[in-house]
């Protein structure tokens, strides 16, 4: 785990008691260089294939033209990861289901099992990303500023600092943040932005993230036939 994420993990888990069952996860698709580090065990990296499992903390990293799409079946979620990005599959922390190191994801989320109120979380630098029914992507710089931009339902950022509200940003709004920065909301349309802009590598302020090798999920579907859902009311957290 990256060093800002360790005080506001170590808090969470304080407080919710034992750590829950470790989670399975599954590479539903996988492009060109993508590896597995069982455990975030460098010495035992190996490159990964479509259909190979993983489990709570692992690593996984992309390459310069890899690009991988990960499901996590008892969650109804998947996260496509995009070129020159790393992640910890971490289901051991409170409904963290990926903490993104750097580079840049998407993330989809289908409804849960009725009555079920599991939260699905999305760790960055300083900050907890919880699903409120949506689909949403994010990115990490080298200097652990973040950028959300939501194409689908409402996010809420959950900052580590001491009385901190939580930020809702809602489908069409995005929002740049660090560990010491309070997040500033946005309109994606100002600039025209739309979601295959983010599949191609930009950012709703102009500017160019991390290369990528082309959108494994055109029109917002993902590979497999799964799509998002309607709106917030669509999903049951």
């Amino acid at each position: 785990m990256i060093p800002l994420l360790a005080p506001l993990m170590f808090t969470l888990l304080q407080a919710s008691g034992p750590n829950p069952a470790a989670l399975a996860y599954r590479f539903d698709t996988v492009k060109r260089s993508v590896f597995l580090l069982p455990g975030g065990d460098k010495g035992k990296e190996t490159k990964v294939a479509k259909g190979a499992a993983a489990s709570s903390g692992d690593m996984v990293r992309t390459g310069w033209l890899g690009q991988t799409v990960i499901a996590v079946p008892d969650r109804n979620s998947r996260f496509e990861i995009f070129a020159n990005s790393q992640v910890k599959l971490a289901g051991g922390e409170p409904g963290v289901l990926l903490v993104l190191e750097k580079g840049r994801i998407k993330a989809f989320f289908q409804a849960l099992v009725e009555g079920s109120h599991e939260e699905r979380r999305v760790a960055v630098p300083g900050a907890l990303l919880a699903v409120r029914g949506t689909r949403y992507g994010v990115e990490v710089e080298k200097d652990g500023k973040s950028y959300l931009v939501v194409f689908e339902g409402v996010v809420e950022i959950l900052r580590g600092a001491p009385n901190a509200e939580p930020i809702r940003v809602k489908a069409g709004e995005w929002s740049t943040f660090g560990p010491d920065s309070k997040p500033k909301v946005e309109s994606m349309h100002t600039r025209g932005f739309m979601e295959r802009n983010w599949n191609q590598g930009m950012r709703p302020d102009g500017s160019m993230g991390p290369m990528t090798s082309g959108a494994m999920s055109p029109g917002g579907a993902m590979p497999g036939g799964m799509r998002s859902g309607s709106g917030p009311g669509h999903m049951h957290q």
